[in-house]
């Protein structure tokens, strides 16, 4: 078996033409201060053992590494793989890599994570919180060594740092309405914890349609807990043994959604007739089970009125200047509630036919304009924020 070559490095052009790794390193980048003759000796022995940089620690030695970190709770949800992929097409597209981390919903990974990204000199972080994360001190100390952060989805800190979430509370109240609309009355919401801003938008969405139609709020109809598939499972039984069980459910992500589902199932109970289910999944499975299920789904790659592939959902990374390393506060952080729902009836007799136009993915956009000062940058992003929100979200159901 052929040995396999090992990587050319400085060193070996170094040592190859006697002159030190600086010279080499001078003439690979066109320095004044090496001579033309050697610049010539230098890049042609560098072709010839086809010698290639490491971009990384070039960038380690500029501190200026151009990298993103990526935590997420979850990967294994539709829902975070989509976003993670179009942050990678977009991070490309500026020229930077991306590392992704999955905190697997835990507190203390989520630290872990963290503290490897400042341990890489990360240009900057991205962040969806664990479901168990109480305690933002790590996240202060972000702040505290100005490193840029922007939250999504599950967000924190608004007075410190920038984040982007979708009209959750507007997407629940109208889902709910629905459910009312087609003759529910006893409507559960089962969600995550209750210190997450995402649970808490979606389920003041769901009681304010309970309130503007007058309806009672039963808050054993309200469950919230551990976002995990058997919880989930567990809570929808403890709600259909009530003496006066639900007769529609509003879930509060993919987990909830199947869980309910194939409770519901197990028990011998048909959808929609006994127990009607919309609930907030992105995957395409929802369209594959039986019934369909009912969903507010995020749509990509969605043709529209002729535009091509109109799903672009749009964040933005905090400006920082290419000549620094680290990001100066100041600047507001900036929240960005990402587009105001409404509606296009089609027909009356299918939930099909209830559209609300919302967001697709929350795909974050880095927009860095290392030229411009930070006041010009943000003005600058909240105008193509405005123009490019035309996403659509529609709610669908069995």
């Amino acid at each position: 078996m052929p040995t396999k070559k090992r990587r050319i490095s400085l060193k070996d052009l170094a040592a190859e033409l006697g002159v030190s790794m600086a010279t080499v390193s001078r003439a690979l980048r066109n320095s004044h201060e090496v001579s033309d003759e050697m610049k010539q000796r230098v890049q042609q022995l560098a072709k010839d053992l086809n010698y290639r940089p490491n971009p990384f620690a070039q960038s380690l030695r500029m501190e200026m590494p151009r990298q993103i970190g990526v935590v997420v709770p979850n990967l294994v949800t539709h829902y975070y793989a989509s976003v993670l992929d179009g942050i990678e097409e977009y991070a490309l597209e500026m020229g930077y890599a991306v590392i992704s981390a999955n905190s697997h919903e835990n507190h203390e990974r989520e630290e872990a994570v963290i503290d490897n990204f400042i341990n890489m000199h990360v240009s900057g972080i991205i962040a969806c919180l664990a479901q168990d994360t109480v305690d933002y001190s790590h996240f202060k100390e972000i702040y505290d060594m100005g490193i840029p952060l922007v939250f999504f989805a599950r967000t924190c800190l608004h007075e410190l740092f920038s984040s982007v979430v979708a009209n959750g509370a507007e997407a629940a109240q109208q889902a709910t309405q629905h459910l009312i609309d087609t003759g529910s009355r006893r409507i559960a919401f089962i969600g995550g914890p209750n210190h997450l801003d995402m649970v808490i938008r979606r389920k003041h969405g769901y009681l304010e349609a309970l309130r503007e139609n007058k309806i009672p709020i039963d808050r054993e109809l309200v469950a919230c807990g551990k976002i995990d598939f058997e919880a989930a499972c567990q809570t929808t039984n403890r709600l259909l043994d009530m003496p006066n069980p639900p007769d529609a459910i509003l879930a509060f992500n993919d987990i909830f959604t199947y869980a309910a589902f194939d409770t519901i199932k197990s028990r011998g109970l048909r959808i929609p007739e006994d127990v009607a289910i919309i609930g907030f999944t992105d995957g395409p499975t929802a369209a594959f089970v039986t019934p369909k299920m009912s969903t507010i789904e995020d749509q990509a790659n969605k043709q529209d009125s002729g535009v091509e592939q109109e799903a672009v959902m749009i964040s933005y990374f905090p400006y920082f200047a290419a000549s620094q390393r680290r990001y100066s506060h100041s600047e507001e952080p900036k929240n960005l509630l990402l587009c105001k729902s409404k509606f296009s009836h089609n027909s009356i007799k299918r939930i099909n036919s209830f559209i609300i136009i919302v967001p697709k993915f929350i795909y974050v956009v880095f927009w860095l304009f290392p030229h411009l000062s930070v006041s010009l940058h943000f003005e600058t992003v909240l105008r193509l924020v405005a123009g490019l929100l035309t996403g659509e979200r529609k709610v669908r159901a069995a």
